[in-house]
């Protein structure tokens, strides 16, 4: 027997699971506009994995803690921005 399932279709409003992992921070940081947030949210109702996802950077910074800027020592910052900076230039 063979089952046939139907892709699902991303309508225009949606967010896709990629849009939120890039709008995430934000989102925990309570900075998303009003209606991102609204996507957002409605996204995390309608996904399985999203919410796991959340989750798991949730817990994460509650272990963790947070790091201030003189936490950081100066080259653990360079390498930090050089990571960052590679990472934006290969999504271009």
């Amino acid at each position: 027997m063979t089952v046939h399932v139907e892709p699902h279709v991303v309508e225009p409003d949606e967010l896709t699971c990629r849009e939120l992992v890039e709008l995430v921070t934000d989102y925990l940081e309570e900075m998303l506009p009003s209606a991102v947030l609204a996507r957002f949210e409605a996204h995390l109702l309608e996904c399985d994995d999203c919410p796991m996802y959340i989750d798991q950077l949730r817990t994460t910074i509650r272990l963790v803690g947070r790091l201030d800027e003189a936490d950081v020592s100066p080259n653990a910052r360079v390498a930090l921005l050089r990571e960052g900076r590679a990472w934006r230039r290969s999504r271009a």
